[in-house]
């Protein structure tokens, strides 16, 4: 015979002080988890989103990233003639030789320096990225000292916005438009035309190249050719894979960071559920002795003290999400450790996380109402009747 659910609500209910404050503590846990694991997918959706299955990185080799690379023109020009790569509708090929290199710009407000990405592109630059969009102003003339700004860049850094003058290179820059990327990695760069930035920047070589497949399925076959050629030292990726990889080691700091706090404060919060169910137990002693009396299994106890730490847990961990939604409304921003660039990303709340964070409150209710569950279960019933 089982116990009603309603009789472990009621009792939760009856001892509201003790439940708000081991509720709270276990929502206070999840909050941090969850936030953890959205700031870990936040980061790690804005890269990858930064990038296109169709389209392919070529940097040299074991590089990195595109900061670090260099590919001469003589090289670049091999690329270029590779039959894998897309045309466009004026019968050009979808590729962009770029040079990206890293300045340093103050922030508003604070004056702190942080490195800001320059990206050089070729004519295709923009059309190879389509979730880039000109929100403000115009695009940059090829052939002239005018640059466009991530949205991100443009509204936290001093000089970056529209109708601004950047000084870098030893040249001013026009600030001519305003991007929105769709909040991926773009949106913390600045783009100018990449034949200026070279002279300007006195590099010779590009830093990487850009190029879309006209069949998705032939990039193994370009890879090889470009990777086994001996006038080059390339590799190919796609961009998507190449701006994942980018994720990476900020992503694993945030996520075992996030993993020891989470433990940390979890050993707290179970060993507050577990003295509130031992001191439920020992409130209700003669109320288990009656329910034994009644006919009620030692199994049925356990079960209805497992019920009542795992509802705690339950309860704690949605008012966690709750409050840990609210998250997704902030941006910030920090230094990707691969580009040694900043990068603005927001906090991403997903099902999976939602489902994570309620079994983490769930677990945490199961290990802290356990022993007492067991306990309750184990009461010899003539003891427990005689219980004052």
């Amino acid at each position: 015979m089982a116990i009603p659910f309603s009789y472990t609500a009621k009792n939760l209910l009856a001892r509201r002080l003790t439940t708000i404050l081991t509720a709270g503590g276990m929502a206070l846990v999840v909050f941090v988890f969850a936030t953890v694991l959205m700031l870990q997918e936040g980061l790690r959706r804005t890269l990858v989103e930064t990038g296109s299955p169709d389209n392919v990185v070529v940097t040299r080799r074991s590089s990195g990233t595109e900061v670090q690379s260099a590919i001469d023109r003589m090289q670049a020009s091999v690329v270029d003639n590779q039959p894998e790569i897309a045309f466009g509708a004026d019968a050009q090929p979808m590729l962009s030789k770029e040079t990206v290199v890293l300045i340093t710009l103050p922030k508003r407000g604070s004056d702190s320096p942080a490195n800001v990405v320059i990206r050089g592109v070729g004519s295709k630059g923009h059309a190879l990225r389509p979730q880039v969009r000109i929100v403000e102003g115009r695009m940059f003339r090829p052939g002239s000292s005018e640059v466009v700004a991530g949205r991100s860049i443009a509204d936290r850094f001093e000089g970056a916005a529209l109708g601004d003058h950047l000084r870098f290179a030893m040249r001013d820059w026009t600030v001519v438009g305003v991007f929105d990327a769709n909040k991926s990695g773009f949106d913390s760069e600045i783009w100018g035309d990449a034949d200026q930035l070279m002279q300007a920047f006195r590099r010779p070589v590009y830093s990487s190249i850009i190029l879309q497949l006209n069949d998705a399925s032939r990039f193994d076959a370009m890879k090889a050719r470009l990777e086994g050629d001996q006038r080059l030292t390339v590799e190919a990726k796609r961009e998507s894979v190449f701006y994942a990889e980018q994720s990476e080691v900020l992503a694993n700091f945030i996520g075992y960071l996030g993993l020891t706090l989470s433990v940390i404060f979890s050993i707290g919060a179970t060993i507050g559920a577990m003295i509130t169910m031992y001191a439920s137990v020992a409130n209700r002693t003669s109320e288990i002795g009656t329910l034994r009396a009644l006919g009620f299994r030692s199994r049925s106890i356990l079960a209805v003290f497992l019920a009542e730490s795992l509802l705690l847990g339950l309860v704690g961990g949605t008012i966690g999400l709750f409050f840990a939604s609210f998250m997704q409304f902030l941006t910030i921003s920090t230094m990707n450790w691969q580009s040694f660039a900043e990068l603005a990303f927001s906090f991403t709340l997903n099902p999976s996380i939602v489902t994570k964070s309620l079994l983490f409150a769930l677990l945490m209710g199961l290990i802290g109402g356990f022993l007492p569950a067991m306990r309750a279960a184990r009461l010899n019933i003539v003891d427990a009747l005689r219980a004052p």
